[in-house]
């Protein structure tokens, strides 16, 4: 069949999307004597029309390209593989090119039949020891060969590709020590010498640079030298192998390990600190990164718009990818806990929430009167003594601590209150306390915080605390003429019994794409974690060599490789299985209780809700054997898109390099039939009654197994499962059924929106699928008040 999208990338002047029917008086100069930018290019004409005529996909592309540029027409002319002005030629992800181009040849590219199109350059952002054992991979503390890793060989022959800023080559999670060669399906190269590249760091490429030298006709390789530490954290928290000794500053010592520490990385380089995460360079990135034979890849960057999936490169890339059977993984946002702020809503990606962990390097602030309140610092000097030191707060204006207060005569052995925020980052508002005498520092997190500390390497004594107990210490800096603290330090603790917890900064669904579809998915460790940099952010000299190549990092960021890596083991595990397979086993073994055996809370500590939570937080020994599945296959989420009002060019750019679609000719599927693992429906009109339909995959050890339908719902829904007991008889059958929903009496729903589940229970699993329920859509980031049934 022909397909009809295809995806051109160049280079031009507006920022507008330019249709032939808005052109059809414009009368322009057939040159390219004006300025170059981005543009990405959706096409009719797919290159299988023109395959016996052109030898490889990027000539046809020169070709295309030749014919609205002059100039690439002289260069085709006097030299056939002339490609100076194309950038990327994609194969996979899109069909079509990334070229430099001006208005005017974008004012004569509308006017062939091939175009359909224009998508305006875009610029994405990277969203910024222990978890191992958290999580449940290992076995006893000492034992790395117990627990799930044993099981999954720890994801020994899986490919994880990694798509971020640089990697810091050489360091010690790259190690390859214990590493067997690549499979042989690996078609990729690093590009780094092979003092550095191994067998653990199998790939590494920069896509950015090499664009940019490219333009420029030079074609020698550009390393991905790291520029900020977030790919490096990221790639050994994916599979990073083991680095006995870990620490930050001399604390949370242990091994160090990624999650899948066995499998190789490959590390595609498509951010850096001044421009961004470029869209172009993204989908290169994942264009080469399915040939090259990844078997997971994941993606800590995102949008904080909500684009549609069309012109969304992480959404398109993952698509193609899913139809190669890579699995998806994808960090949230942080941007919470504003609702509506979700970023990668795609249904066939993997939504990642961050939350904390159970480790914590405490400090406490001892008061005068003896009452202490438990904060966090990461450079914790040794020995220092316990003494009562003056209280002083910056009582001027926000209370922040600007430079221009912070004098010696008033701070000068003292302990110094400051509120984060103002022109000054925590870091240097330490240094200019340090330079003044000050003894140190108190620093009061934000109240929308709540709960959760990120503590910094500062250069002077300090203790991070919470804004409750900030208000409680400026309470008793007024109720005295001569306030006193000490400082206490007590290294690591674990074991917080409130973990997990889900992140403030984490962004909250509904998602904006896709209502019907709960996101974020799952949730997963992302706060303060432990994994390897090039250098320390901090301010105090590292105690260690170690202590110099680790750091801790909070964000989404660091949620998402966590699930790449544990993909990895399952799919290691289970090798047949669909990324829609995963998926379904993490988010339906996900655990909804936190450590007390209590619902997982927030920031405030309420009770977290699936906006914010998604499924639960992940467990991987679960997830390895859940028993059912929900499966998808990449066709299935065709009618999906039909179904989000997708004209036929879009769904095709989408599912590109599948057969073309007519959405007429598909039968709808609605979101909430989507044969997704969560269940989001509305009962927004009469009469107040919603059935959804479902199937599920026995994927359990056994072949005959029975399950009964449990569901736990607020009293304002009336629930019925259709039928209440799937009886399989073999392995890989699949069962169908259908949930309907009421409002409570038969009328409309009572309340804002409803969170329940729906468990099928055999004796041996519990299969668990999140319902939300709201009696409107949700608009203006309006959620409404949550009602919570089961746990």
């Amino acid at each position: 069949m022909a397909h009809l999208g295809a995806v051109l990338c160049i280079r031009v002047a507006l920022v507008v999307v330019l249709l032939p029917s808005l052109l059809a008086t414009v009368a322009v100069a057939h040159n390219d004597t004006g300025e170059h930018k981005n543009y990405l290019i959706i096409v009719r004409k797919p290159y299988e029309y023109d395959h016996n005529v052109y030898k490889t996909v990027s000539s046809w592309h020169a070709s295309l390209l030749a014919s609205v540029c002059d100039t690439a027409k002289e260069e085709l002319a006097t030299d056939p593989g002339a490609e100076t002005r194309l950038i990327y030629s994609y194969r996979n992800v899109v069909n079509g090119f990334c070229a430099r181009v001006t208005r005017e040849e974008v004012y004569e590219m509308a006017k062939k039949d091939w175009f359909v199109k224009a998508i305006p350059e875009k610029t994405y952002k990277l969203m910024t020891t222990y978890t191992p054992k958290m999580v449940g991979l290992t076995g006893a503390p000492a034992a790395y060969h117990g627990g799930l890793w044993n099981r999954s060989n720890m994801g020994e022959g899986m490919i994880i590709g990694v798509l971020d800023d640089g990697i810091a080559a050489g360091h010690p999670s790259f190690d390859a020590a214990g590493m067997g060669p690549p499979p042989a399906r690996w078609k990729g190269r690093c590009d780094f010498n092979s003092s550095v590249c191994n067998n653990k760091l199998i790939g590494a490429r920069s896509f950015f640079e090499s664009a940019k030298w490219k333009w420029r006709g030079v074609d020698d390789p550009v390393l991905p030298v790291y520029e900020l530490a977030h790919g490096t954290h990221t790639s050994s928290t994916a599979g990073g192998n083991f680095v006995p000794g870990a620490n930050v500053m001399g604390n949370g010592f242990g091994t160090a390990a990624g999650m899948a520490p066995r499998a190789h990385l490959a590390l595609y380089q498509v951010c850096s600190e001044d421009r961004g995460c470029d869209r172009d360079d993204i989908l290169a990135a994942m264009d080469d990164a399915v040939d090259e034979g990844v078997d997971v890849l994941s993606i800590s960057l995102g949008d904080d718009e909500a684009g549609d999936f069309a012109g969304d490169p992480v959404a398109l890339g993952a698509y193609t990818a899913i139809m190669r059977g890579v699995f998806v993984s994808s960090s949230a946002g942080n941007n919470g806990p504003n609702p509506l702020t979700v970023s990668n809503e795609a249904p066939w990606l993997l939504t990642v929430a961050a939350s904390t962990t159970g480790r914590k390097f405490v400090a406490t602030v001892k008061l005068g009167t003896g009452v202490e309140f438990d904060g966090e610092a990461l450079y914790q000097p040794p020995n220092f003594p316990s003494t009562q030191w003056p209280l002083i707060a910056d009582t001027r204006g926000d209370g922040t601590c600007s430079d221009e207060h912070l004098m010696k005569e008033h701070v000068a052995g003292k302990l110094v209150v400051c509120n984060q925020g103002g022109n000054l980052t925590g870091l240097r508002k330490g240094s200019y306390l340090h330079d003044a005498g000050a003894a140190g520092m108190v620093l009061i997190g934000p109240e929308f915080m709540g709960s959760m500390v990120q503590p910094k390497s500062h250069i002077l004594p300090v203790a991070q605390i919470v804004y409750l107990s900030g208000e409680e210490l400026k309470a008793y800096m007024k109720s005295t003429k001569s306030p006193t603290a000490a400082l206490i330090y007590k290294g690591t603790v674990f074991g917080d019994r409130k973990t997990p917890e889900v992140a403030p900064f984490s962004s909250r669904g509904p998602s904006r794409q896709n209502q019907g579809i709960l996101k974020p998915d799952i949730t997963g460790p992302g706060v303060n974690i432990i994994a390897g940099v090039p250098v320390t952010s901090g301010l105090a000299t590292p105690p260690n060599p170690l202590a110099a190549k680790f750091d801790i990092m909070s964000g989404t960021s660091m949620a998402a490789p966590h699930l790449s890596g544990i993909a990895a083991l399952i799919k290691k595990a289970h090798p047949k299985w669909s990324p829609a397979a995963i998926k379904s086993a993490m988010m339906t073994t996900a655990d909804t209780l936190d450590r007390r055996r209590r619902p997982i809370t927030d920031q405030k500590g309420n009770n977290a809700n699936m906006f914010g939570l998604g499924a639960g937080f992940i467990n991987p020994t679960k997830a390895m054997n859940p028993g059912l599945v929900y499966d998808l296959t990449a066709q299935d989420y065709v009618p999906f898109l039909c179904g989000l009002g997708y004209s036929d060019h879009e769904v095709s750019s989408i599912i590109h390099p599948a057969p073309s679609v007519s959405c007429k000719q598909l039968p709808a599927v609605e979101q909430k039939d989507l044969n997704y693992p969560s269940i989001t429906v509305f009962l927004d009109r009469e009469p107040y009654v919603v059935s959804v339909s479902r199937a599920v995959t026995n994927v359990g050890p056994r072949g005959k197994a029975v399950y009964a339908a449990k569901v736990d719902m607020p009293a304002t829904v009336s629930v019925t499962v259709t039928p209440d007991t799937l009886r399989f008889k073999k392995v890989n059958q699949v069962r169908k059924f259908t949930v309907t929903f009421r409002g409570a009496n038969g009328g409309p729903m009572k309340g804002g929106v409803a969170e329940g589940q729906l468990r099928w229970v055999s004796p041996d699993h519990v299969v668990r699928s999140p319902i939300v329920v709201s009696a409107q859509k949700f608009l203006n980031g309006n959620t409404g008040s949550s009602d919570h049934a089961g746990h």
